[in-house]
């Protein structure tokens, strides 16, 4: 444990996190999450949810903004309903940077470009759409 580090965020995901360039990314994945979709690292983050680690890791991490997005969706299917977890999301990384866009991949694109993150956390999210792509930014000493 360190002071000021939220307990959520494992050691193995503090170092996957540091160890990020700009321009790098991380998925933070539901618990139904396809394997198909998973880059070569992957950390369980079981008994969590992806707003509690997403809290955390933007109170560390900066969003790039040499992009057009900071952070991307998986887009619904069909008639499926617009999952209220992204206002969540919206209302979290907004604390932290208020001039952050999001995007929307179709489903099985999300799943392609998710593959190329630097690593996938699994959490045990419930609420379906719940799968997040972040873009680190720079960090400013």
């Amino acid at each position: 444990m360190l002071n000021g580090i939220p307990p959520v965020l494992s050691p193995r995901l503090l170092m996957a996190i540091d160890e990020m360039g700009h321009g790098d990314e991380i998925t933070i994945t539901d618990g139904m999450y396809p394997q198909m979709g998973m880059s070569d690292v992957v950390i369980r983050a079981d008994g969590l949810g992806v707003p509690e680690l997403l809290r955390a890791i933007v109170q560390f991490m900066p969003l790039d903004h040499y992009n057009d997005w900071q952070y991307g969706l998986m887009a619904t299917v069909g008639d499926d309903p617009r999952p209220s977890i992204w206002d969540t999301y919206a209302a979290i990384v907004a604390e932290r940077d208020p001039d952050a866009r999001s995007t929307e991949f179709e489903r099985f694109a999300f799943y392609e470009y998710a593959r190329h993150s630097h690593v996938t956390v699994v959490t045990s999210e419930t609420a379906q759409y719940a799968n997040i792509i972040l873009r680190k930014g720079v960090v400013l000493a």
